[in-house]
């Protein structure tokens, strides 16, 4: 199998990023395919906020629906994790279907039609393997132009003295059912399959990786069916590698000096390590009861000790602290709380319950690869 960047030349890896959120599945995307996220589209503005101070330069190319792609910089790598509320099972479960935000997977489509890159990375929740969907029918495809004819003559007697077999006679009967859903996993695997995309999917609850949640998210890996498809339906791009016999070099003319790439993702890589020989002493028991055990080991894993989980509001009530959220998340002290980034404490908590587990999503690609 080709490694992710064997074709690039010794540069790394464009990547671009779609409902990009505090950049929770970035991060695990840069870290195993050593890329660099170059642009990204976000339309809330405190996660779109997270985001810029994180990466800072990178463009925001905005609400999704409005993106011109035949205008945008061509990537290696297109990842996204695109709206979950429509096929969430604690949601409206409305589907994947025209019309709906989960539908916003459309538009992922299309920027991978357009961009074609090599690998496309998508992350949603556990509803994508039961919500329904819809796929739309191909432009000039009428689905209506059947043989009017019925396969089998009424009555299913006999065809010229000879009986009439039964041909579907399997558990599924296939073609049989029409009114059989199809689920929207089956929809976002035969859309990349139409787009010429080889795709593998697997679900992972966070607690896999040794957090102290279940967090069950689903990842989806595809790679691009005949690579260099610079000569399929498009001419090369500006950026593509080309056929020079020079020295490949990075052609950032400055690099930026401001939390790199390969910093933020060594952020979470020991998240990613055994935390089997964690004990649990008498004070993590008696602050953490029946959690102390997963709370010790995710401390482990992560280098850090567990912030307050619950801050006290003015009324004296008790509410989930952002900080150990965050912390939960896996992520860096700060990535989502640190107040330069002016964020009230439920815009931090809407944005940390939409995000993904970097260590997870790392784990997950890098289990996908091994498959593939």
């Amino acid at each position: 199998m080709r490694l992710p960047n064997d074709e690039t030349q010794g540069r790394r890896l464009r990547i671009g990023s779609l409902f990009s959120g505090y950049g929770g599945l970035d991060l695990a995307v840069e870290e195993v395919f050593d890329g660099e996220t170059v642009w990204f589209s976000e339309l809330s503005p405190a996660p779109a906020r997270v985001f810029a101070y994180h990466w800072p330069g990178v463009p925001n190319l905005g609400d999704i629906t409005t993106i011109d792609w035949n205008a945008v910089e061509p990537v290696d790598v297109i990842c996204g994790g695109f709206p979950y509320q429509d096929v969430s099972t604690v949601g409206r479960m409305a589907g994947l279907h025209p019309g709906t935000r989960s539908g916003l997977w459309a538009r992922m489509a299309e920027a991978i039609d357009v961009l074609q890159p090599e690998w496309v990375v998508a992350e949603n929740v556990r509803g994508l393997l039961s919500a329904t969907a819809t796929r739309p029918t191909p432009e000039g495809e009428d689905p209506d132009g059947r043989n009017p004819a019925s396969a089998t003559p009424e009555p299913a007697t006999a065809i010229e003295g000879a009986a009439v077999r039964g041909v579907e006679s399997d558990p599924w009967h296939l073609g049989d059912q029409p009114a059989r859903p199809l689920r929207a996993l089956g929809a976002v695997l035969g859309d990349l399959a139409d787009l010429g995309y080889d795709a593998r999917w697997l679900g992972l609850p966070a607690s896999d990786i040794g957090a102290p949640h279940t967090r069950f998210r689903i990842f989806i890996l595809a790679r691009r069916a005949v690579p260099h498809a610079a000569g399929l339906r498009r001419r090369p791009r500006r950026g593509e590698p080309g056929t020079s016999t020079r020295a490949a070099r990075h052609d950032r003319p400055v690099p930026s000096g401001h939390r790199p790439g390969a910093e933020r993702a060594g952020r979470f890589a020991a998240a990613s390590g055994s935390g089997a020989s964690v004990a649990a002493d008498r004070a993590a028991l008696r602050r953490w009861g029946r959690y102390a055990l997963a709370i010790r080991r995710w401390e482990h894993l992560t280098g850090r000790g567990a912030p307050s989980p619950a801050l006290v509001t003015d009324e004296g009530q008790c509410r989930p602290a952002p900080r150990f959220v965050e912390w939960l998340m896996g992520l860096p002290d700060g990535w989502v709380t640190d107040p330069n980034l002016g964020l009230t404490p439920p815009e931090q908590l809407t944005a940390l319950g939409n995000g993904v587990v970097p260590a997870q999503a790392a784990h997950a690609l890098r289990a996908l690869l091994a498959i593939a």
